[in-house]
């Protein structure tokens, strides 16, 4: 049967209105689907190991106690790069693509790659040391950008200070770190200042990858008293490795951080990271909250520094640890 125009213009106007219905449809499905009345919140971190792993439920928890209850009315997206920049880059790109609400970095390079991709997303970072110098901010009180969040910047001259309690002859100390963490050289760099004014040498040793450590702390073993390791993630991914050299030559190894005494080292005083990932988590509840941006809302440190102690490495190298340390010291056996 042969169509007319009026009826080829009515079957026109109804296959359009029908394709027009579906696509309404599935707009409002993908809608429904993608919000859900919840939060959308992005988690990437860069690597899995003790200190980030702590700050990653810090900053859950933190959320919760202000309201934001998993399931309920936030929903989580938890990405770990497993320290390879494609992965970091590609969850970057997830996070943007889903317009969340909220990206939650966690380490450098993971703010760095999440700033790289999004600056409309409100992004909180933790476990960044110095955030200007990674060029995500413009000033620490006013960071004139969408990132924001919690430094975990070590009290370096205290920790030396610990080093020299613990090993009170010492007149060369060395450090390992990955070239590559900015935050790693920026303590160095502050760990040789205070050294040279305390007449001491720093010998350092760096590291591109985990494979690279025995090699490096080797390099260490017989030139120093005693050996200082930032947080610096690939360290701290590895301490089991790095302890097994130092257990032998006898020397001990103060870190940046408790994570990594627990995992090999003989001592630290430093930051908790599950408190700094609670800070991080109060500081992202006022930005979903609407009464704060990342532009103007300071960058946050943490005050709060603890000694720990582990006993069974300290055996192990034949270091005696000072009454006084261990008086107010988080004992590790």
């Amino acid at each position: 049967m042969r169509m007319t125009k009026k009826m080829k213009a009515l079957a026109a106007g109804i296959l359009l209105t029908l394709a027009m219905g579906m696509v309404a449809g599935c707009g409002g499905d993908a809608k429904e689907s993608k919000q859900d009345g919840k939060v959308q919140v992005g988690i990437v971190q860069l690597v899995e190991h003790t200190a980030l792993d702590a700050a990653n439920r810090g900053f859950v928890d933190a959320l919760a106690a202000k309201g934001y209850k998993e399931g309920e009315n936030i929903v989580y997206d938890r990405q770990n790069a497993q320290a390879d920049q494609s992965n970091l880059q590609n969850i970057a790109q997830r996070f943007a693509n889903n317009k969340v609400n909220l990206i939650c970095a966690i380490a450098t390079p993971a703010a760095q790659t999440v700033a790289n991709v999004t600056a409309d997303i409100p992004i909180i970072a933790t476990a960044v040391t110095d955030y200007k110098a990674a060029k995500l901010i413009k000033d620490n009180a006013k960071p004139g950008t969408n990132v924001t969040g919690t430094t975990d910047m070590n009290p370096v001259e205290a920790q030396l200070d610990l080093i020299l309690k613990l090993v009170p002859d010492a007149k060369v100390i060395g450090t390992i770190y990955c070239s590559s963490e900015v935050n790693s050289q920026l303590q160095v760099d502050v760990l040789k200042a205070v050294a040279a004014q305390k007449g001491i040498t720093v010998k350092e040793a760096t590291v591109s990858t985990v494979n690279d450590i025995q090699q490096a702390a080797s390099s260490l073993a017989g030139e120093v008293q005693a050996v200082y390791v930032p947080t610096d993630n690939v360290l701290a991914s590895a301490m089991p490795t790095l302890s097994i050299v130092m257990e032998e030559a006898k020397l001990p190894v103060v870190c940046g951080e408790g994570g990594m005494v627990k995992s090999g080292g003989v001592a630290t005083l430093g930051i908790d990271y599950y408190k700094l990932g609670m800070q991080t988590g109060e500081m992202a509840a006022e930005i979903l909250q609407g009464k704060a941006q990342p532009a103007t809302m300071a960058i946050q440190a943490q005050k709060d520094f603890k000694v720990i102690v582990n006993m069974k490495i300290a055996k192990k190298i034949g270091l005696t640890i000072p009454e006084e340390l261990l008086k107010s010291a988080e004992v590790v056996e």
